[in-house]
């Protein structure tokens, strides 16, 4: 009985896993902005349909679209720290350094330059 040949497992280099990952975020992000721009626009389009009906007035109108804008930025805004906590998770099971520890890496570097400096100094 002949014996099936054993299945490779190709792991991807983890930079191109990670460039995977961001892009599918980047186009996670712009096409939840997408979203949130036709869906103002189909509101104003209604409040507007309203308006001309004389179903809604215009001071009333104008004034829904003003609740609804606000709620969207509050919304915005939460989603906007979800999506940043999400991000910074999937950050940290990669082992990719945030900005911060970049920051601070480079300070320590600066710190050590000086005091490489200083013991060069007869």
């Amino acid at each position: 009985m002949p014996t099936k040949p054993k299945e490779e497992v190709v792991e991807e280099p983890k930079e191109k896993s990670q460039h995977q990952m961001m892009e599918m975020l980047r186009r996670l992000f712009l096409a939840s902005i997408g979203a949130a721009v036709i869906a103002q626009e189909e509101l104003e389009a209604l409040v507007n349909k309203l308006v001309e009906r004389g179903e809604l007035a215009e001071k009333d109108g104008k004034k829904l679209m003003g609740e609804m804008m606000d709620k969207r930025k509050t919304k915005t805004a939460d989603v906007s720290g979800e999506i940043s906590k999400n991000i910074e998770g999937v950050m940290s099971r990669m082992n990719i350094p945030t900005k911060a520890d970049v920051d601070v890496l480079g300070q320590k570097i600066n710190a050590l330059s000086k005091k490489v400096d200083e013991l060069k100094k007869p």
